[in-house]
């Protein structure tokens, strides 16, 4: 695809899961995205015809260069760690993956000019909730390394803006999920850990049945409840993000979720329909830190960024994660 008259736009992480979806919407949206990976988790073949540059975010060595010569527009970070999981056992890689990279980015940034910032954040930055649904005012304690990195890169951000007027827009994702309709990409972590892709690889025959982590939670079935929203609404809401800093918004941040909350029991019942597969259950004990429910008000955003997502439905994302899952395997035959 050729270039176009759209300014570049630098995808930090565009290889990985999030950040591939983008870079196709982008190129579908007329901008050139500029792809820094260092494969540590993304795939190479995931970035698609645009420009793409293997390296760290925070070698100001490989970045200054590489931002002088696009000057782009804005740079947008999905460069993240993000197991919950293994943060609380490996700190160290998510201080310095997740907060040290990125201030040594947003400093490449200062040097070179680039005055804009995209960053993907998380609802762990709230922990566990007082209250839901969960507004942009809840109050902001994590409970695990990860949530902490990524609240202390949102802090950073309110900073960098008051001394260097670096602005930014922090995009607080619930949980996300599905693949691209077309079934060309999707999720592809390992370990995987998310429950959708887990459940179709029940599904698919690539698991024998999936971990029910816990059932006596103060629910209505007694299984947890979560905020799914499609990769691809995730998408638009950066996009969105991209001409509202462009316009010369403020700083700010966003929830990104559907404002409807799925038990995993209803995620489950949701998967059989769609792959016609029985999905066997193991009840395993619940996880530490485990909240019951966690569900986004996401009113501002789609108030004040004019989101309005398009694959809501669970049973839609599913299906399109199923597609995704049913074409990996017949790739790898």
């Amino acid at each position: 695809m050729s270039k176009t008259s759209l300014p570049p736009v630098v995808v930090a992480g565009g290889a990985g899961y999030i950040g591939s979806h983008m870079v196709r919407m982008l190129l579908e949206s007329g901008f050139h995205p500029v792809v820094v990976d260092n494969l540590a988790t993304g795939h190479a073949e995931a970035v698609g015809q645009a420009t793409f540059r293997q390296g760290d975010i925070g070698d100001p060595s490989f970045m200054a260069p590489l931002l002088r010569e696009f000057q782009p527009a804005c740079v947008m970070h999905f460069a993240a760690a993000s197991l919950v999981g293994e943060s609380m056992t490996a700190p160290a890689k998510y201080w310095r993956n997740n907060l040290v990279q990125t201030l040594a980015l947003l400093d490449a940034m200062r040097e070179c000019g680039v005055g804009q910032f995209i960053f993907s954040s998380t609802a762990a930055v709230y922990g566990n909730p007082v209250e839901v649904p969960i507004t942009e005012q809840h109050p902001r304690n994590p409970i695990n390394p990860y949530g902490h990195s990524k609240l202390a890169v949102e802090t950073a951000l309110q900073d960098y803006d008051r001394a260097y007027g670096l602005r930014s827009i922090a995009l607080r994702y619930f949980n996300a999920a599905g693949a691209h309709p077309d079934g060309s990409i999707g999720e592809r972590h390992e370990p995987e850990t998310h429950l959708i892709p887990l459940v179709l690889q029940v599904a698919s025959g690539r698991r024998r049945e999936i971990a029910r982590f816990g059932s006596n939670f103060p629910t209505p079935d007694g299984s947890c409840i979560r905020d799914y929203v499609h990769v691809q609404d995730l998408c638009t809401a950066h996009l969105l993000a991209l001409k509202k800093l462009g316009e010369g918004a403020a700083s700010t941040a966003y929830n990104l979720g559907n404002g409807s909350g799925h038990s995993v029991n209803e995620v489950i019942a949701a998967a059989r329909r769609v792959t016609g597969h029985p999905i066997p259950v193991r009840d395993d004990p619940p996880r530490e830190g485990d909240p019951p429910v966690l569900v986004a008000d996401a009113r501002r955003a789609r108030a004040e960024l004019g989101w309005a997502p398009q694959y809501a439905d669970i049973e839609t994302i599913i299906a399109h994660a199923w597609q995704w899952e049913r074409s990996s395997l017949a790739r790898a035959a």
